[in-house]
């Protein structure tokens, strides 16, 4: 009897088409996976343990590591695969992609997509800006865009603080200082028009969908980075280069990608192992994944001279970043966390907030965090800033749909 397992992974080509034409192809260890897929926003924000009670592979961001072993939802992969597997894997893993799904002396998911923050430049004529203080000099001259939906205008605040040599949390109590803050709220303001009318999906996709077009604007300077856009299927390819520098000369990028993940209620059989084995084996990502629309993660594929040559070099451009990204917090409460402070940062941006309101509010928030509280969702008021509580406390339960999912 032929074992069944059903897969849940993201609906973009790149994160979809591989899996599904792994099933059918002829080189691959037979097994039987159906995989479903969910929206971007759902990607970034579904709580993983209820995916976890209904599928038995679940791709996944790193940030939702502490929230899945809160739960018990995932098997650690060392009851499936041998230390030196293991140990090959992570050597061969592009940057820093390995160590974000491992904590707690586990390895919890397999890096099998790499991505992070980098720039794209739409026009070949134009020289790509190496330094921030160069891509504000450059939006001030063509039309740029930023993501603004979802998580993504606070982790271009988080990049561009790492980029100017401070990062996220490591200054004692402070999430971030003020001077961090108001230096990336006036960057980002550059990139952003309040005037208009926001979208409700404003993410990666929609952006680099609209520079593809010929119409369509023609930097971003923070964007995580699709190769699927650097091709020439699409009607205006778009090139991808490191992110810009900061003060410190660190590309200041916040790492992304998917890593696979087994649940624990999977009855894992020698099949799905060998078909784990095959989509990270060297060959699968240099070849198999790229062929599929899938961007891989292995470093010997970031450095294919072949596959460079028809992305346009994406990965030999970009390769500099990744290898430098800076990794989100992990613990239980990370995703709650980053979905209340992407809606402050959002409202500063759009508002025209004070930067030390907004680096108290993040503060208040990563006290909340890193205290344990299981309240983060609707979070109780510190005693650091009993005004930045009170308007956390009056956001209420927020819209799963939409991307932000309060956690009871």
């Amino acid at each position: 009897m032929i074992r069944r397992y059903r897969g849940l992974t993201w609906d973009h080509p790149r994160g979809t088409d591989a899996l599904r034409a792994a099933r059918d192809e002829p080189g691959a260890p037979a097994c039987h996976i159906e995989w479903d897929a969910q929206p971007l926003e759902g990607f970034e924000s579904a709580p993983v343990a209820r995916n976890a009670a209904t599928y038995d592979l679940l791709v996944l961001d790193h940030p939702h590591i502490g929230e899945a072993l809160a739960h018990g939802a995932l098997r650690p992969l060392e009851e499936l695969f041998e230390p030196d597997e293991l140990a090959c894997w992570r050597d061969a893993s592009v940057g820093r992609t390995f160590e974000s799904y491992a904590t707690q002396g586990k390895t919890w998911a397999l890096p099998l997509d790499a991505a992070t923050q980098v720039s794209a430049l739409a026009d070949p004529a134009l020289s790509v800006p190496d330094t921030w203080e160069q891509a504000v000099a450059l939006a001030r001259e063509v039309p740029s865009v930023l993501p603004t939906t979802g998580p993504h205008l606070f982790l271009t605040l988080c990049a561009i603080a790492v980029a100017h040599g401070e990062e996220p949390g490591g200054r004692g109590s402070r999430f971030l200082s003020t001077e961090a803050v108001a230096e990336a709220l006036s960057t980002i303001a550059v990139f952003v028009d309040v005037q208009t009318i926001r979208p409700q999906i404003h993410n990666p996709i929609t952006v680099l969908d609209a520079m593809s077009r010929p119409e369509g604007p023609v930097y971003c300077p923070h964007v995580y980075g699709y190769v699927n856009y650097s091709q020439d299927a699409v009607a205006r390819p778009v090139s991808f280069h490191d992110a810009p520098q900061g003060h410190s000369g660190r590309r200041g990028s916040v790492l992304g990608g998917t890593g696979i993940a087994v649940s624990a209620r999977c009855q894992p059989d020698d099949t799905l192992r060998d078909h784990i084995r095959w989509l990270m084996s060297e060959s699968t990502q240099r070849d198999f994944i790229p062929r599929h629309a899938g961007q891989p993660s292995a470093t010997a594929a970031w450095r294919d001279p072949d596959l460079n040559a028809v992305a346009r070099q994406f990965y030999a451009h970009t390769h500099a970043t990744i290898a430098d990204a800076w990794i989100r917090p992990r613990r239980d409460g990370a995703i709650a966390f980053q979905q209340r402070a992407a809606h402050r940062v959002r409202d500063a941006v759009f508002s025209g907030g004070r930067p030390q309101v907004l680096a108290d509010e993040l503060t208040d928030l990563y006290q909340l965090y890193r205290s344990g509280d299981e309240k983060i969702g609707r979070p109780t008021p510190p005693a650091t800033s009993p005004a930045g509580a009170a308007r956390m406390l009056a956001d209420g339960p927020i819209d799963a749909v939409a991307g932000w999912t309060a956690i009871p």
